[in-house]
């Protein structure tokens, strides 16, 4: 059976479950020996993807079945929190119609459960299906045994609930879907239409429906909303509360209602709460336990995140992948910067984009070709990767690095490099990562006054993760958005069969074509 709620568009098929005292009753008096002799062909009936787990249940229960009253209650109090993830309440449980026959009942039951249970601990779809690279630790549950084990402790409802991240920056985004969906069923908020840019003092007739877009994602106060209902005048307040807006948005804060900023206000609640759910999906993909100390880059924010005893203590913009040369999710350890890096150019880059230029360009770009036919760039000011770079180990020539060209720093979008990361201030954050230790701090800082080539190593393994999250909740704990640059939000939309309509991005500076560092 297929099923759409929520809105989401998800259709998965509909395992049915048992329930009510009828229901409970049947599964009291299901014989062992009746049910064992029709399990394999009841089992081939399931989709193929659950067989497995299914018939490892049943091989640690010994060939009993397990489910009673009591526990099919508990399972269903689990299926009332589907939304909660933003999963389709009814796609894994239906609790309305009962199984005509007891023996099926109680497999279908547990293929339900197990299904529900991968889906929280691992996602939905396989994330290396929706994008070219993918690599990750993923998260890994043994279902099969977790499920027969809580079952025999009395403890379903707690192990399902261990099941989908717990960390903050899930529940957290969790409740931010939920408040999508409060008002999504209340109706909304007024479409805002777009047209010319409405610029601060003016007075324009899109105002009351921009006052109710701000109060109902709370830029704006109900109380200053109230105030302003039915004036057309673009005051300071609501000044204000565009550019809460804007910072939310990853817009440029200058409080105009331009081109990018109404395309922004265009969509729906229905769009950022489909928004929403698509990257809780990409959360559960992703291994719990994390590196207290770590580097995460958000390469559709263009932002990048230090960690240090496993709290935020420090953050930077960074200028990622362009949507033709896009960054990669991955996650790679690092232990060493290189002060005064020198620039072996790829191949790719070197063919297309250097070598027609001619032996000027080269010299006049501190350039040679090595023996081996690589062109090398100097180190010096005119290097593409500045002062330092972070090397990350196996990496696919991914690194991030410093740069010369720092205005790209302060565009709203910064997905414009060859795929590498740009970190604005690196020379500052490689001095941050090295302070633990004076002597290589000390080593660090005297080739920078010397600008000769010197790796200095950490000392310790950090983790680098290079993850892809256009909803993620902000350190003042709001729900912040991107824009789909690299169009992955479209195609796992698509695996899952949502449908998005999310506003298309505005770029507010065209990449300069002489730009070739990586």
């Amino acid at each position: 059976m297929n099923r759409r709620e929520l809105g989401l568009g998800v259709a998965t098929t509909t395992l049915t479950l048992a329930a009510g005292s009828s229901a409970a009753a049947q599964q009291r008096s299901v014989d062992p020996q009746v049910f064992i002799a029709g399990f394999d062909a009841q089992a081939a009936r399931l989709p193929a993807a659950v067989q497995a787990d299914v018939r490892k249940v049943y091989e640690l229960t010994g060939g009993k079945p397990i489910w009673t009253a009591d526990r099919l209650r508990v399972l269903q109090e689990v299926a009332a929190g589907a939304e909660r993830h933003a999963l389709p309440v009814g796609d894994f449980f239906d609790f309305v119609g009962l199984a005509a026959d007891r023996e099926t009942a109680e497999i279908r039951t547990t293929a339900a459960a197990v299904t529900y249970a991968r889906v929280l601990a691992e996602g939905r779809v396989r994330p290396e299906t929706v994008e070219e690279l993918w690599e990750m630790q993923k998260n890994s549950v043994d279902i099969p045994r977790g499920l027969t084990d809580a079952v025999s402790a009395n403890r379903l409802s707690q192990w399902f609930d261990t099941l989908a991240p717990t960390d903050l920056g899930y529940t957290n985004l969790s409740a931010g879907y939920a408040r999508y969906r409060r008002i999504t069923r209340a109706g909304g908020w007024p479409a805002f239409r777009p047209g010319p840019t409405i610029e601060p003092g003016a007075s324009d007739a899109r105002i009351p429906a921009l006052v109710a877009r701000l109060v109902a994602e709370g830029d704006l106060t109900a109380a200053a909303g109230e105030r302003l209902k039915g004036n057309l005048a673009y005051g300071s307040d609501l000044q204000q509360a565009v550019r809460s807006f804007q910072v939310r948005h990853g817009l440029g804060t200058d409080g105009r209602l331009g081109p990018a900023t109404q395309r922004s206000l265009g969509a729906s609640a229905e769009d950022r709460a489909r928004q929403i759910a698509l990257n809780l999906e990409r959360r559960r993909w992703l291994k719990r336990e994390l590196q207290p100390e770590r580097i995460e880059v958000n390469t559709a924010a263009a932002i990048m995140v230090y960690w240090k005893d496993g709290k935020p203590v420090h953050s930077n913009r960074v200028v990622v992948g362009s949507s033709e040369n896009q960054t990669p999710s991955l996650e790679k350890p690092f232990a060493s910067v290189v002060a005064n890096p020198p620039w072996t150019v790829p191949m790719g880059i070197a063919r297309r984009e250097i070598l027609p230029k001619g032996p000027g360009y080269l010299a006049a770009n501190d350039m040679y070709v090595n023996s081996d036919g690589w062109v090398v760039q100097r180190a010096g000011p005119r290097s593409s990767l500045g002062y330092v770079k972070f090397e990350l180990r196996d990496s696919y020539a991914i690194f991030l690095h410093d740069t010369p060209s720092k205005a790209a720093f302060n565009l709203s979008v910064r997905q414009r490099s060859h795929g590498c990361v740009r970190v604005q201030n690196a020379v500052e954050f490689a001095r941050l990562l090295l302070q633990p230790d004076p002597a290589k701090l000390a080593q660090f800082d005297t080739a920078q006054d010397s600008r000769e080539t010197t790796r200095v190593t950490t000392g310790r393994e950090i983790g680098v993760r290079l993850l892809y999250w256009t909803a993620f909740v902000d350190g003042q704990g709001r729900v912040a958005f991107r824009e789909d640059v690299y169009q992955r939000d479209a195609k796992l939309a698509q695996a899952l069969g949502i449908a998005v309509n999310l506003p298309r991005v505005v770029a507010d500076a065209p990449i300069d074509p002489n730009d070739i560092a990586p």
